[in-house]
């Protein structure tokens, strides 16, 4: 039987680590050394970012991650526009063994309030 994407991400957020937006900034504040991930396409990006973040599209991030995270006890945020590619996303990160990546569970803009 066929997987709906719908599965998938849920699937994925089952195993993630997933932070609401505010849990999310308060890690980010306490913790100080975490990197912020955006895996949006390069189109989204242009139209808004935040402001301490890495752009790597999902589909270049096995590719690219090293070179923004090459200790794998990083602390990573990783975020998209609704989390479900950021899901997809975390858990292919904990299978190259990141240890500490966590998803902003919720919608672009709720996440750009409230980081700024």
């Amino acid at each position: 039987m066929q997987k709906s994407v719908n599965e998938f991400i849920a699937e994925a957020q089952a195993v993630c680590k997933c932070f609401d937006a505010k849990s999310a900034k308060a890690f980010f504040d306490e913790i100080g050394s975490v990197v912020i991930i955006d895996v949006r396409e390069a189109h989204e990006v242009n139209e808004s970012k935040l402001e301490h973040s890495t752009h790597i599209s999902r589909g270049q991030l096995e590719m690219k991650i090293p070179e923004s995270c090459p200790d794998p006890n990083t602390n990573i945020l990783i975020y998209c526009a609704a989390s479900g590619r950021a899901s997809m996303a975390a858990v292919r990160l904990q299978e190259m063994g990141y240890t500490n990546v966590h998803v902003i569970a919720a919608k672009f803009d709720e996440i750009k309030e409230i980081f700024g």
